[in-house]
């Protein structure tokens, strides 16, 4: 903490002399609502040939105008301005947004872009002014509740992998992921060893826009890993003209909150009601172990952005960042830094256009043990420390010193928690370079015809290594007597891309017509060294080990046709065939067709209405396959080396013997059917503007990982093609700029999605059951079931009393046999919320902006598998030893755990309110003599959180069962931008 402070102020007092090294511009073009400035504005000088464009901040520079001439400025989705010069040396000027215009705004799709009015399908699109403001260290989290059907989750851990689902995912075993496309690039969703996540490795100030691609038809052409949808991420890119700009916020995190157990005065309490036996195992310590596993952290996170033309040709952008946060749990960092490079110059009288983007990143980690739940349950009349004791002097249960001079440990009883993340020394390092270089030609001869090829490469190099000392009690051991851990691991991960196609534009009287094909070539590549633990008396002869995986090749065709008639009827047909390694050659080639139609409706019906600004249809079919399950080229026969419990001995030589791995037959691509019907509306001059999207989805031969027969393979489960289940929803979203002043506005985000998906067929409509370990308790809890939506629970009917009280390990005898078992277990609720819906306000007035996201969750249920597992009285002894349990115990006084463990009574409302960010900033737009502008900011990131949730945060990526996560922390964040 002390370290990123005195980080924080030495950049600050470095400032300064950043700013009077820079050159002076001659004016500034700002947005007039936001005060933000606008890059890449045309400005010609009336009645003279002079001309330029605003550099990436807005800035210009113009000479040899005469003082009676007047400027123009020009930006698409803005009204033109036109100022006169009279003598003025610096201008500075404000645009105002023309919502005729706005429907030109360009979107990104698969290899191409649209107009934002011609999309026939369902797209969503955000750029810098519409991302969440905040601590946000990676990049999905610009876009959490911004896009109606996105949901974004992730846990408190810094820099940590989040969960992202765009309409609840499309499968049941294989990945619901997105693909997520940089700048061209499909990136593999796996995060190497070293890494804290994938997506960790993208600077998020790099970013310009995100678009969400939600249906088939505008995913579809990227077939083999579309069911899920598509994320595309462009990066920013280089200007004409020098800038530079440099961004760097502090934030100051704290725990909220921890689940309520008793504390040392009430456990005692307790003990001498309910077990008085045990009194003698009682401390005199006073300590709250999920405190003591916590701190205060500080996380600054800095940019700096150089910006121009290279050689006076060559438009650049170099990108500069450096991250530093620390987490909740003692010792755990996330640390990266970063270099981003955009060159996109172009040649020949724009018919040659480059575009090279590059991107390295080192990140180091220190990594924790999950210790929430040996926090929750450490007695907490002991102390964290006994002087002279063994285990470095950390308190730990251990049955006496025995005639060694050691001090076994009781096996049965949890760890010191706070000793486990002290002593553990777990660190890791990732380095990552990914980037593609794209030539665009557009043919002399014929310039209604382009050709493309990008070329794009992923490598990303990692290695950690884990300590643990012997004096640890949470080091492994043999007789309950640690001998610590010494395990490295390094580990290698590539991702090859050539993608070539041409483009045909033109325009033939009324008709627009675009036709694109190509062809797409994407190899993933891994391995992995492991030392295996060498202080281990007993590691097996198989280590150290390297593991080379089988290469997994993706091969595509495709083909996109756009036709535009009279500006009115709109019609796309794509069309994609992918082959993929990891099915055998019989069924290794998927079709995926798609087909869209829009129309724009209000010229025909509404011509003459000044209410109705804008009205678009939309109808969209398609096909998107799967093909992403944890077992590539399961169709091969392999063969994998024993360790020490399959091997022959000749003499007192053991030879390891080749075990064949199980093999998948006939297995063949998962597909989803989708349908989306949508409407796109706007009024009073699309001041106000909406979007409605009704869809169903039916993903067929889902690839699960199902039983088998016993004998019939080298185990009893395989990856296999069974059943289909559907996805049905509803999406809304609405934009305002419900005030337009001169000095006041104030523009509002809202939307609204839910969703419901149903199992509609597995194989001989037999139940699959999930959850083997939801409270340790070896009995499923969720189930896969026809009819039910997927990671349903199934638990027992809870009874009550007449004054409502639960009755300990009472349940509904469901069948009526009087016999409590399996049969009785029913199906009550599941994960899945009824409604999500998403809310951003941007305010500014003068100087001063103010904004604020607010996210919920509606109907969601929870499985509290805390409560489940530990709530009750018998669990305050373990092998000897007390156990704190949660203080929910006090409202069911249930007894044993065994009794109670999967009743229906531990599922729970986990809807929610939850406001994300809030953030102010001023701004000094003409600051030291209009060299540079300034903003200061303060906000507040997790703000708060309204539930019914009795457990720790009522938002988990478990499939709905709490067994603990790293809480999320909150954060008072300060601010600065400066640009000049």
């Amino acid at each position: 903490m002390k370290r990123i402070k005195t980080k924080f102020l030495l950049l600050l007092l470095l400032l300064p002399f950043c700013v009077f090294a820079q050159n002076t511009i001659g004016g500034v073009v700002l947005e007039k609502s936001t005060k933000q400035p606008i890059p890449g504005v045309n400005i010609k000088v009336s009645g003279a040939n002079i001309s330029t464009t605003t550099d990436f901040d807005g800035k210009f520079q113009l000479s040899g105008v005469k003082a009676d001439n007047k400027i123009t400025f020009s930006y698409t989705g803005y009204s033109n301005q036109t100022i006169a010069i009279a003598g003025q040396k610096n201008i500075t000027v404000y645009l105002e947004e023309d919502t005729n215009l706005l429907k030109e705004v360009v979107v990104q799709v698969g290899y191409g872009s649209v107009k934002k009015k011609d999309a026939t399908g369902s797209v969503t699109a955000l750029t810098t002014k519409d991302f969440n403001k905040g601590n946000n260290i990676t990049t999905e989290n610009l876009l959490n509740g911004r896009v109606a059907g996105l949901t974004v989750n992730s846990t408190g851990a810094p820099g940590s992998s989040s969960q992202i689902r765009i309409r609840g995912g499309s499968s049941l075993f294989a990945s619901n992921d997105p693909l997520i496309v940089i700048d061209g690039l499909p990136l593999d969703n796996s995060t190497n060893v070293g890494a804290s996540s994938f997506l960790a490795s993208l600077n998020p100030a790099t970013v310009e826009s995100i678009t969400v691609l939600k249906d088939a038809s505008a995913s579809a052409i990227y077939g083999s890993r579309a069911s899920n949808g598509v994320i595309i991420i462009t990066t920013k890119k280089g200007s004409k003209t020098l800038s530079v700009d440099y961004n760097v916020q502090y934030a100051a995190g704290t725990l909220t909150k921890t689940v309520d157990v008793f504390s040392a005065d009430e456990f005692r309490s307790v003990i001498a009601d309910r077990r008085s036996d045990d009194l003698d195992k009682l401390g005199t310590a006073n300590t709250d172990w999920q405190r003591a596993i916590y701190r205060n952290t500080g996380t600054v996170d800095q940019s700096l952005a150089v910006r121009g033309s290279l050689f006076n040709i060559i438009p650049t952008s170099l990108t500069l960042g450096n991250t530093d946060q620390q987490g909740l749990r003692l010792t755990n960092e996330f640390k990266r830094n970063t270099v981003g490079l955009v060159m996109n110059p172009t040649f020949l009288d724009n018919h040659l256009k480059l575009r090279l983007s590059a991107n390295y990143t080192n990140e180091k980690n220190r990594f924790t043990d999950a210790v929430e739940g040996a926090a929750i349950g450490f007695d907490p009349t002991q102390p964290i420390k006994v002087d002279g004791a063994p285990y470095g002097g950390y308190f730990e249960y251990t049955t006496g010193k025995d005639s060694n001079g050691n001090y076994p440990l009781v096996s049965t009883a949890a760890r010191n928690p706070v000793s486990q993340l002290l002593n553990t020394n777990d660190r890791g390092k990732n380095d990552r370079f990914f980037g593609n270089f794209e030539i665009d030609y557009k043919f002399h001869f014929l310039p209604a015809l382009r050709a493309v090829v990008n070329v794009g490469f992923d490598e990303s190099n990692g290695e950690r290594r884990r300590l643990v000392g012997a004096d640890a009690g949470s080091a492994p051991s043999n007789n309950n007597i640690p001998y610590g851990t010494d395990e490295y691991t390094e580990a290698t991960r590539r991702n090859k891309l050539l993608d070539t196609y041409l483009v045909y534009n033109k325009t033939f009287k009324s008709l627009n017509f675009e036709a694109t094909a190509g062809y797409s070539y994407q190899k993933f590549q891994s391995s992995k060294f492991e030392t295996g633990n060498i202080l281990n008396p007993d590691l097996p002869s198989t280590f150290p080990e390297t593991t080379l995986d089988t290469d997994v090749v993706l091969l595509g065709f495709f083909a996109r046709t756009n036709l535009n008639f009279r500006d009115k009827y709109l019609l796309t047909l794509s069309y994609r065939r992918d082959g993929s390694s990891r099915f055998e050659e019989a069924n290794r080639w998927g079709n995926f067709p798609s087909v869209a139609f829009a129309w724009k409706i209000k010229e025909d019906f509404f011509k003459e209405s000044t209410v109705l600004s804008d009205l678009k249809l939309r109808l969209s079919y398609g096909i998107t396959g799967q093909q992403d399950i944890p077992e590539p080229n399961g169709y091969l026969q392999k063969y994998q080396i024993g360790g020490g419990n399959s091997e022959y001995y000749f003499g007192s030589s053991p030879v390891p013997v080749a075990l064949p791995s199980k093999r998948t037959n006939n297995l063949k691509w998962e597909e989803t059917f989708s349908y989306n019907a949508g409407l796109d509306f706007g009024f009073l001059n699309n001041r106000l503007s909406a979007g409605l999207d009704v869809y169903y989805k039916e993903s067929k031969d889902l690839l699960v990982n199902a039983a088998i027969s016993d004998g019939s393979n080298f185990s009893n489960r395989v990856y296999q093609n069974v059943g289909s289940f559907t996805t049905k929803g509803v999406e809304f979203t609405i934009n305002a700029n419900a005030v337009k002043t001169e000095n006041f506005n104030w523009n509002m985000n809202f939307n609204i999605a839910k969703f419901e998906r149903r199992i509609k067929n597995l194989v001989n409509g037999t139940d699959i059951f999930l959850g083997d370990n939801i409270a340790g308790t070896g009995t499923p809890g969720q189930i896969f079931r026809e009819g039910y939506t997927p990671y349903s629970f199934y638990v027992y009917k809870q009874l009550y009393n007449n004054e409502g009280k639960p009755i300990d390990g009472a349940f509904a005898d469901l069948n009526g046999d009087n016999i409590k078992n399996d049969s009785d277990k029913y199906i009550y609720n599941n994960p899945d919320p009824d409604f999500t819906l998403g809310f951003a306000s941007n305010m500014n007035y003068k100087k001063f902006d103010f904004s604020f996201n607010l996210r919920a969750s509606i109907g969601n249920r929870i499985f509290n598998a805390v409560d489940a597992s530990r709530a009750q009285y018998d669990a305050m002894e373990n092998g000897g030893v007390l156990s704190n349990i949660p203080s929910q115990v006090l409202e069911t006084n249930f007894q044993t755990t065994s009794n109670v463990v999967l009743s229906d009574l531990y599922i729970e409302n986990a809807s929610f309110l939850k406001m994300d960010n809030i953030t102010l900033g001023y701004t000094l737009n003409n600051w030291l003599n209009s060299k540079a502008s300034l903003r200061l900011s303060t906000g507040v990131q997790n703000v708060f959180v309204i539930t019914k949730y009795s457990g720790l945060d009522p938002e988990i990526t478990n499939n709905g069962v709490d067994k603990t996560i790293y809480p999320r922390q909150r954060s008072v964040l300060f601010g600065l931008n400066l640009k000049f």
